[in-house]
């Protein structure tokens, strides 16, 4: 039986997080600054490039501030259970095959959801736009005095409209 976590190279994983968050060049989490100097290597993920930035002369490295930082679990771990998600597999059968505990594999699904979500960018319309339905919302659940408000309002804009005609 071949064990899958042994065929993933934990090189390649940081080189390709560095690729993918950093495309034009590594730049500093805290003040986005360019100017920054290597650092060494982790002493435990030995793929795992170090930086000090110039600016701000803050350290970080290649996780910080990203979805797999402050974790205890490798990034080459992350990356199968990203992989295993893709392949629409349950959270049980992702801790089966990654050989963790079911309430981890739980935590980082859902911690990798999310942050696919956060970085989703958001939609931007141009052009010409059609739009099908509109919903207005009368009022909150709970607050029938907003709605008689707003229906006092379009009552007197009405009534305004009428004198305007009448005169």
């Amino acid at each position: 039986m071949v064990n899958i976590k042994n065929l993933i190279d934990d090189e390649k994983c940081y080189e390709t997080v560095r690729q993918m968050r950093w495309p034009a060049g590594v730049r500093c989490p805290h003040c986005d600054s360019e100017v920054i100097n290597k650092r060494g290597r982790d002493e435990i993920e030995i793929h795992r490039q170090r930086y000090e930035c110039k600016k701000c002369y803050r350290q970080f490295d290649d996780l910080t501030n990203s979805i797999f930082s402050n974790h205890h679990q490798p990034l080459r771990v992350w990356i199968l259970c990203l992989y295993f998600m893709g392949l629409n597999l349950s959270n049980y059968q992702i801790a089966q095959e990654l050989g963790i505990n079911k309430d981890d594999a739980q935590k980082m699904t859902r911690q990798l959801r999310e942050g696919i979500v956060t970085k989703k960018p958001e939609p931007q319309l141009s052009g010409e736009v059609e739009c099908d339905e509109v919903y207005i919302i009368a009022g909150h659940k709970g607050h029938p005095e907003a709605v008689e408000k707003k229906g006092e309002l379009a009552g007197e804009i009405d009534s305004k409209e009428q004198e305007d005609e009448a005169h």
